[in-house]
């Protein structure tokens, strides 16, 4: 199967690459980072869908900082609702046959831990300027699907793991660690610890893509998540004894979100279900490898 991956140099993009290659799948990366076109470039990428002609494609380019998105939204919102409709237009222009966009569970905006956990059918509340985004590019995954070209939708919840950009929770609070214990510093900043986000490896997310491309059904939304929900302050635990290291952690207002959602859990039972997809790699493993890979980072700090 030839497969084409936007946003192929970011976290999520590299390992996907991997592990479609691993599949025996055929792979084309795409990303702003190594030369390809922008996504507001709308003939660029159709010159570039229409030379490689991909079976399936998978969109997962775009501007994935929330934080970031209260800053410039006007921008967050070109790049990734603009951006989606360019991407489907190049992919039926090409004949792409199956495509996977790829949204977030900050959709569903701040739920009621009554309501929890969140099936896909809860409505969307987005409360953020990203979150807005996605839940209008969405739309527009929707509006494009066709017998011609079949269209899915993942809502995924918190990923983590190695490699990940310090934009993010877990990376970034596993690097702020590290570098503590290499400066021997005794407190660092964190945003809230209270939150609560339900985490899923990756490896584990990017096995759920291909298994919507694979086994999914056209025109449907998929929750990627696992089901369960961790407070902030147990993931930085956790960081902690991986390290190896004895910090204090203290509040820091300057890395609160204006918009702060209280809890998120997901139900995967669709995506179970209807492709047989299950999370496997455990938290603890997880950890462990987020803190490897940070500690390569802290080494080459100068």
């Amino acid at each position: 199967m030839l497969a084409i991956v936007t946003g192929g140099t970011g976290f999520a993009g590299k390992h996907l690459t991997d592990f479609l290659q691993k599949c025996g799948d055929q792979v084309v990366t795409t990303d702003l980072s190594n030369g390809g076109p922008d996504l507001l470039d709308e003939n660029a990428l159709q010159e570039l869908f229409l030379a490689t002609k991909p079976e399936v494609a998978y969109h997962l380019a775009g501007q994935a900082d929330v934080g970031a998105s209260w800053e410039n939204p006007k921008k967050t919102f070109k790049v990734n609702t603009e951006g989606t409709l360019n991407v489907l237009l190049a992919c039926r222009k090409a004949g792409v046959k199956r495509v996977l966009t790829i949204s977030s569970a900050e959709v569903y905006g701040k739920v009621d831990k009554s309501k929890l956990p969140i099936d896909e059918s809860f409505p969307l509340i987005p409360a953020s300027p990203y979150a807005a985004s996605k839940a209008a590019a969405e739309m527009i995954s929707i509006q494009q699907t066709s017998p011609e070209m079949e269209v899915m939708r993942a809502r995924s919840f918190n990923h983590f793991g190695p490699g990940q950009s310090e934009n993010f929770v877990a990376s970034a609070l596993a690097l702020r660690i590290l570098r503590a214990k290499k400066s021997g510093e005794k407190t660092i900043p964190v945003g809230r610890l209270d939150t609560r986000r339900d985490f899923t490896d990756v490896r584990d997310v990017v096995r759920a893509y291909r298994s919507i491309i694979c086994d999914g059904i056209s025109g449907e939304v998929y929750n990627v998540c696992s089901g369960k929900d961790i407070e902030i302050a147990e993931l930085a635990k956790a960081l902690l004894e991986a390290s190896e290291c004895d910090v204090d952690l203290f509040p820091d207002p300057a890395l609160q979100r204006p918009s702060d959602i209280p809890v998120l859990r997901g139900d995967n039972s669709k995506i179970k279900s209807q492709t047989g997809w299950e999370p496997i790699v455990e938290f603890t493993q997880t950890v462990e490898d987020i803190i490897e890979s940070a500690k390569t980072l802290v080494d080459d700090d100068r």
